[in-house]
């Protein structure tokens, strides 16, 4: 059986680290599971990982279930006896245009994905009401604030909650997604006494990524991680440089099947057979 939020929950009260890591498809969801990483994120950022946009903004709905269907084939074939818990994004304009467009948008991905919850950005009015909406649907929700990368014209990609005033909107926005029932909360490129703060205070898991090493769980980009990606944010440095160890690795075939083929080897002489005796 895969992890159920409420595991999240269990790891949480037992002390336990939660990890989760990013996936795009069959293959990465295989490594990350191989790893024995507690949640897989089919994340929007795959839309400049590996769709090649500037921003998450342009990934579409469709792309979305594309690639976390891709994901869960991938977890399917790497741990069939107890895959992370598999959780997918919902891209922007999918759960901010409706109480009904959200919720038939989030019933899509449970419906036509192997995920079992969705994540979604902000803590706005609206937000909150569609939170309330799916859960009380049945659709397990986690939510996300500090840096949300769907707010980029308006936030950019810099620290957030760096004064008292924001410190403390952003303390009410997490316990109001706590009480919509969000089952956890990641909080991105905070201040990390604000997130351990929080961490203690919420009975929800809170999942840091920039917001220090105070938080129940930490949730990385995993092409980040690997060095795949052209630049990496200031709060998760590469553990290995991938794009230099893959392009050297295959430079150096391409190399090699470039290179003249060796002149075949001349066949071994036959030594002459002795002359046959005069009767």
């Amino acid at each position: 059986m895969p992890l159920r939020p409420a595991d999240l929950t269990r790891r949480k009260q037992a002390g336990l680290p939660i990890t989760v890591l990013t996936a795009w498809d069959a293959l990465s969801a295989a490594v990350v599971a191989g790893a024995g990483v507690d949640a897989v994120l089919v994340g929007d950022s795959l839309a400049m990982a590996v769709l090649g946009h500037a921003t998450t903004l342009p990934v579409t709905l469709e792309e979305m279930l594309h690639h976390c269907r891709a994901a869960g084939r991938g977890l399917a074939a790497a741990a069939p006896n107890g895959s992370p818990l598999l959780i997918c994004d919902l891209p922007f304009l999918t759960y901010q245009c409706g109480l009904e467009e959200a919720l038939a948008a989030a019933g899509r991905v449970l419906k036509e994905t192997p995920a079992v919850a969705v994540k979604l950005e902000g803590a706005e009015p609206e937000t909150l009401a569609v939170i309330d909406r799916m859960v009380r649907s049945g659709i397990p929700v986690m939510g996300h604030l500090g840096l949300t990368p769907q707010s980029v014209h308006q936030l950019g990609y810099r620290r957030q909650a760096g004064d008292p005033v924001s410190q403390e909107r952003l303390r009410r926005r997490a316990l109001a997604l706590q009480e919509a029932g969000c089952f956890a909360l990641v909080l991105e490129h905070i201040p990390a006494e604000l997130a351990t703060e929080l961490s203690l205070r919420l009975a929800i898991p809170v999942i840091g990524i920039g917001a220090g090493d105070g938080c129940d769980g930490q949730v990385r980009v995993t092409a980040d991680l690997l060095g795949l990606t052209s630049r990496q944010p200031p709060f998760s440095p590469p553990l290995v440089d991938g794009r230099a160890i893959a392009g050297e690795a295959l430079g150096r075939w391409v190399r090699e099947q470039r290179a003249p083929a060796a002149p075949p080897a001349a066949p071994p002489t036959r030594p002459a057979s002795p002359a046959a005796p005069h009767c």
